[in-house]
C-alpha cells in the first residue's frame, strides 16, 4: 500500500510539474510551466515558419543562374518558398544569402517582406527571387485562350489583378478574395520595390515565364516611401535654397520608378535633350501625356503654392542634380524653379549644353528679372507653338 501510495504521489507530482525540453546548439534548456486547470482548452499560437527547399527541386537553368553568385550548398544560404515576412524573420542570424522560390507576385505585403529580408542579411548579403512581369503575364494569357477571347481576358485580368489591388476602395476586397496573391507587377515596379528596400541589382535573367534576379544589400530599407498608384502623384525635387519640394505631376511612369533612376542612367545613359535613353519606366499612355504636356498640368498647384514661378530652371531630382557642375548647383539654390524652362528657348541636345543654357538664363535673370522672364517666355512660346519643340 505504501508503495502504491508513493507511486500515486509521484504521478501527481509529475502532472503538476511540467517541463518542456528545447534543443538548441546541442544544449538542453528546461522551462517551467504552471499546471493547466482542468477543462481549460489549449490554444496553439500559429507561428509561420519558412518552408526550406532542397537544391534538387530547382530547374537546372535556375540553379545554374543562381550558382554564378552564391554556393547553394553553403551553410549560410537559406532556400525557402514563402510569402510571409515572419517566415524570413525566423531564419538563422548567420544567414548571408536568401533564395526565395516564391514569386514576388504572390508575396503578401511586398514592402514589409523585402524589408524583413534586408534586415536579416548583413551588408553585401544576397537575396534571390523571381517575378512574372506584366509583359510575361500578357504573353501567357494571349497563348492560353483562343484569339478574341484572349484579349478580353487580358482586360479582365488587368482590372482584377492590377487595378483592384491598387485602389483603396477595392484593395481589402482583393486581399480577401485572393489572399493578396497573383498580383500583376511591371518590371519597373518590381525593381523599384527592391531598390526602395535597400537592395541593388546584381543580375537579372528571363528563364521560362519568370524574370529571376540577384540583388545585394547596400543600405537599410527606406521608411519614407509609400506606394502611390493614382493618376496624380508628388515627386521630391530640389527648390530654392536646396529645400526639398513636392512637385505634382500626372503619372507617366510605372509605380516606384523614382527609386531606379540611377539604375536606368547607369545602364542607358542620357538621350538627346537630356532625358534618359530607352527609359522603360514610361508607360505607353505616359508617352502621349508627355508629348502634349498633360503630365505637367498639376504643377499649376505648385505655382499657386509659391514653390515654382512661370519661367525658370527645371526642378530636379537629387540624382539628376548630382550630374550638374558645382557652380551651377550653387547658382540654382538662389532661385525658384519654373514651369517653363530655358530648354525651350535654346533647345540644347547634350547635358553640357543644358547646363550652359540654364546658367546663361540665371545670370541674365539676376541682372534683369522681369525683362529676362518676359523675353524667355515669348521665345519659348514661339518654339513650342510654331516650331513644335518638344521634350521627349
Amino acid at each position: 500500500m505504501k508503495k502504491n501510495g508513493r507511486t500515486t504521489n509521484n504521478r501527481n507530482l509529475l502532472q503538476d510539474l511540467r517541463w518542456n525540453v528545447f534543443s538548441g546548439n546541442g544544449n538542453a534548456a528546461l522551462a517551467w510551466q504552471q499546471p493547466r486547470k482542468q477543462g481549460a482548452s489549449r490554444k496553439k499560437r500559429y507561428s509561420p515558419r519558412p518552408h526550406l527547399e532542397k537544391i534538387g527541386g530547382m530547374e537546372p537553368q535556375v540553379r545554374a543562374f543562381i550558382e554564378r553568385f552564391i554556393e547553394l550548398s553553403g551553410k549560410k544560404v537559406s532556400i525557402v518558398r514563402t510569402s510571409i515576412a515572419e517566415s524570413v524573420r525566423q531564419l538563422p542570424d548567420s544567414c548571408e544569402a536568401i533564395v526565395n522560390l516564391k514569386r514576388l507576385n504572390d508575396i503578401r505585403s511586398i514592402n514589409a517582406f523585402l524589408s524583413a529580408a534586408n534586415r536579416g542579411l548583413p551588408l553585401g548579403g544576397t537575396y534571390v527571387g523571381c517575378v512574372e512581369t506584366k509583359y510575361l503575364r500578357r504573353q501567357r494569357v494571349l497563348h492560353k485562350y483562343p484569339f478574341g477571347i484572349n484579349y478580353f481576358m487580358i482586360l479582365v485580368d488587368f482590372i482584377y489583378k492590377r487595378v483592384f489591388p491598387k485602389l483603396p476602395v477595392t484593395r481589402d476586397l482583393y486581399r480577401f478574395l485572393t489572399g493578396d496573391r497573383n498580383k500583376i507587377l511591371s518590371k519597373t515596379e518590381a525593381l523599384g520595390r527592391l531598390y526602395a528596400a535597400g537592395f541593388e541589382l546584381e543580375e537579372k535573367k528571363f528563364i521560362g515565364n519568370l524574370l529571376w534576379f540577384v540583388v545585394r544589400k547596400v543600405k537599410d530599407p527606406l521608411f519614407d516611401y509609400e506606394p502611390v498608384y493614382g493618376p496624380i502623384f508628388k515627386m521630391r525635387r530640389h527648390g530654392k535654397g536646396g529645400k526639398v519640394i513636392h512637385v505634382y505631376k500626372m503619372r507617366t511612369m510605372h509605380a516606384y520608378s523614382e527609386y531606379i533612376q540611377k539604375y536606368v542612367y547607369e545602364n542607358h545613359n542620357l538621350a538627346e535633350g537630356g532625358k534618359l535613353n530607352n527609359d522603360f519606366r514610361v508607360s505607353s499612355l505616359g508617352k502621349l501625356f508627355r508629348k502634349y504636356w498633360v503630365d505637367e498640368l498639376p504643377m499649376i498647384l505648385n505655382l499657386l503654392k509659391g514653390d515654382l514661378k512661370i519661367v525658370g530652371v527645371r526642378p530636379l531630382s537629387s540624382h539628376y542634380l548630382s550630374l550638374y557642375s558645382e557652380e551651377l548647383r550653387e547658382v540654382r539654390k538662389r532661385h525658384k524653379p519654373g514651369l517653363i524652362p530655358p530648354f525651350y528657348v535654346d533647345l540644347p541636345k547634350t547635358l553640357d549644353e543644358i547646363q550652359e543654357s540654364e546658367l546663361r538664363y540665371l545670370r541674365a535673370y539676376e541682372k534683369q528679372p522681369l525683362l529676362t522672364d518676359l523675353r524667355y517666355f515669348c521665345r519659348a512660346a514661339f518654339n513650342i507653338l510654331v516650331k513644335m519643340a518638344r521634350s521627349k
